[in-house]
């Protein structure tokens, strides 16, 4: 990620942003280990069906990669999202006790489905460099997030969100962000001024969709108009 480069320029232009990732309350509640059970439950339910549509988004974009390295990239990706993090959701919904009607009670929030309608949507009608930009924020954030928890909780061994955080601040993790980033430059430096500006949007869209996505679990947030309507 040379200066000048496309990440450069989004990570720059999403500091602010990021920081606040860092900085809202459900980040520092589970660093601190005190984040509520009832929330990181919620969250973990919203993050395993956000999931599946980011998995679909990743084999898409392996379809509409030119190169081969690319394609591999997304199609391994996109089965890791689906068998390595959905293992991580498993633990966590079986140490907490939830039934399958328990999940079934819980609604998709507004939040999460926006999400992944929004990556879905590029998925389909966006370029495919505006796509690889839409995605790289969901590889690129959790890392950050991830690599700033276990600094900050080292010396907690016995930390109640030990597993989420290694997953994030895996080594393994970081060379497939590495992988997404470099992939993401390589497109933006051959695409034209426009397309490079709809990347640009897209990053910062969705990386706003990620502070959107923690701050919905911490408020549990439901459907304001749920007393009207039964699904």
């Amino acid at each position: 990620m040379g200066e000048g480069s496309f990440c450069t320029e989004v990570w720059q232009r999403t500091a602010k942003l990021v920081r606040a990732i860092h900085e809202h309350p459900f980040n520092t509640a589970l660093g601190a280990g005190t984040l509520d059970r009832d929330k990181f439950a919620f969250y973990i339910v919203q993050d395993a069906r956000y999931l599946e549509a980011f998995s679909k988004a990743l084999a898409t974009a392996s379809t509409r990669a030119g190169d081969v390295d690319e394609a591999a990239f997304y199609a391994q990706s996109a089965n890791t999202a689906l068998t390595a993090e959905a293992s991580l959701h498993a633990g966590y919904i079986e140490e907490y006790g939830l039934s399958p009607d328990d999940l079934s009670g819980i609604a998709t929030s507004p939040t999460c489905l926006g999400y992944s309608s929004y990556l879905q949507a590029t998925a389909l009608s966006a370029p495919y460099p505006v796509l690889a930009a839409a995605v790289l924020p969901c590889f690129w954030v959790y890392q950050d997030v991830g690599e700033a928890l276990l600094e900050r909780t080292a010396g907690a061994a016995d930390h109640p969100y030990r597993a989420w955080i290694s997953t994030y601040a895996d080594p393994a993790f970081a060379e497939s962000v590495t992988q997404a980033k470099e992939i993401t430059d390589r497109l933006a430096a051959a695409a034209g001024p426009q397309t490079r500006e709809q990347m640009v949007h897209a990053f910062c869209r969705a990386t706003e969709y990620e502070w959107m996505f923690w701050d919905s679990a911490w408020r549990q947030e439901t459907w304001p108009t749920a007393e009207w309507v039964s699904l």
